[in-house]
């Protein structure tokens, strides 16, 4: 029998926020579970620093640009290459979901939905916001039927009861999903946390103790590089860390990641409650990152630090895939479509852009090597149209093994960070004499895939 998938996506979740990764600070025990049990890509990158033009990219295995789902505010999704849902529903999967989609605009609205996104179960909850009617916001909706209004909770959202969070409620729905739908079914759990506002339950922060926090990566030139982007995109202006109090985000930050684990657990045993555990493929990971005071930065926008662009990426099927295995292989979110429909045996059509990961999750291929680079992009990505302070910016990203080069187009900035040296990319080698060699190849590296990541039909076979 085909394998089920319960497929877990976050919403601005950092690559460096798991415990068993390296991060002595944070209590992820379900997801270090599937760590253990799994392989962990530790260097899994977005393919926009933004919503929309990730999720846009990842369900569909090609570039944000090839698929015109390039901008948060779209009004509605283009249409422009299936969902890797709709492919699954197609061969036989019953699919749900529960929480965020987001490949349209959904400010003040309900957000449009694809013509056929594969989806049977829809439970559709965008946020942790109010703005939506009664009958058109599932997690709402549902507060409602308990004698709770949303809008009052939000007035103190430390206090609303964590079997009560839109994290809680989502896993709500996926056990439901789990222990009805009919095999082989996939699940998308795509829940709000933890973007912001970094506002996670009462008992959750206390875990956390503000004056523990390791705090940002900052340092006192990040004020001068960042007033160099003003004129680039971006959700607030650099400031040091004490100006924003940096540490009580990230314990806040932490607190809400924990709940999304312990949700976890709720889902891995509903798995084992109802047998399916062995047949389930888990994937956990995120659709992009958050500065969280990295270089005075909070938010996201139009920048391609390690802490944006660089996500978890956690694959589990027990007794099929290599387990407690740790893969520092360079990978994209695009990677995922074409890798769960080699998993199915189903084609992988010629115009997705990603490479299936089944040979390294097989132990088949080195799990140290998949690719020589990986892109991000951000054309306007952050909606003029709501939010007029946004001037349009675009840019590209290059990323080997040692160097990141970024190109904001249509400015006279640009950023060159040599990773091996810099891990933190505070030193901008951009205009180093001694580095134009090396920033000139890059540049006509990062040329040549941005020609051929055009999506020109059905035929288009460039691969990265």
């Amino acid at each position: 029998m085909p394998p089920n998938i319960l497929w877990i996506c976050t919403d601005q979740q950092r690559y460096d926020t798991i415990h068993a990764l390296n991060n002595p600070y944070i209590h992820t025990p379900n997801i270090d579970r599937l760590v253990s049990e799994g392989v962990a890509f530790t260097h899994a990158f977005c393919q926009s620093p933004i919503c929309t033009p990730s999720r846009a990219s990842f369900l569909t295995g090609m570039y944000p640009s090839s698929v015109h789902g390039c901008m948060n505010g779209n009004d509605q999704w283009a249409e422009a290459a299936p969902l890797v849902t709709k492919l699954l529903a197609d061969a036989g999967y019953t699919c749900g979901l529960a929480g965020k989609l987001h490949l349209a605009g959904a400010q003040g609205r309900v957000e449009p939905r694809p013509q056929d996104d594969g989806y049977s179960v829809f439970h559709w909850s965008h946020g942790t916001h109010d703005q939506w009617p009664p009958g058109q916001h599932a997690y709402a909706d549902w507060l409602r039927d308990q004698g709770h209004i949303l809008g009052d909770m939000l007035e103190n959202p430390a206090s609303i009861p964590p079997e009560l969070h839109q994290t809680s409620w989502c896993t709500d729905r996926a056990i439901e999903f789990i222990e009805s739908a009919t095999e082989p079914w996939l699940m998308s759990v795509n829940v709000f946390d933890p973007h912001p506002p970094f506002d996670p339950p009462q008992p959750y922060l206390d875990r956390y103790a503000v004056q523990d926090m390791p705090g940002p990566l900052f340092q006192e030139s990040d004020l001068q590089a960042q007033d160099r982007l003003a004129a680039v995109d971006f959700q607030n202006v650099a400031r040091r860390p004490e100006d924003f109090d940096a540490k009580h985000i990230q314990a806040a930050y932490y607190a809400m990641i924990e709940l999304i684990d312990d949700n976890v657990g709720r889902m891995l045993e509903a798995l084992e409650r109802s047998g399916q555990y062995e047949n389930t493929i888990v994937i956990f990971m995120s659709d992009h990152g958050e500065t969280l005071g990295d270089h005075g930065l909070v938010a996201k926008g139009c920048r391609f630090y390690e802490g944006l662009v660089r996500v978890p990426l956690i694959i589990s099927w027990p007794g099929h895939f290599q387990t407690n295995m740790v893969s520092d292989a360079l990978v994209e979110l695009t990677d995922l479509a074409p890798t769960l429909l080699d998993i199915t045996g189903q084609p992988i059509p010629e115009r997705m852009q990603g490479r299936s990961l089944l040979p390294i999750l097989t132990g088949k291929a080195d799990p140290h090597n998949h690719r020589d680079f990986v892109r991000c992009e951000y054309y306007r990505a952050l909606s003029t149209v709501a939010q007029s302070r946004f001037v349009g910016s675009y840019a590209t990203m290059l990323r080997d093994r040692r160097y990141k080069l970024v190109v904001y187009h249509g400015q006279d900035v640009g950023e060159l960070f040599d990773l091996e040296s810099d891990p933190g990319e505070f030193d901008n080698l951009w205009d180093n004499p001694a580095y134009t060699g090396i920033k000139l190849d890059l540049m006509k590296r990062s040329f040549d895939s941005l020609a051929l990541a055009v999506d020109v039909g059905p035929k288009q076979v460039a691969r990265f």
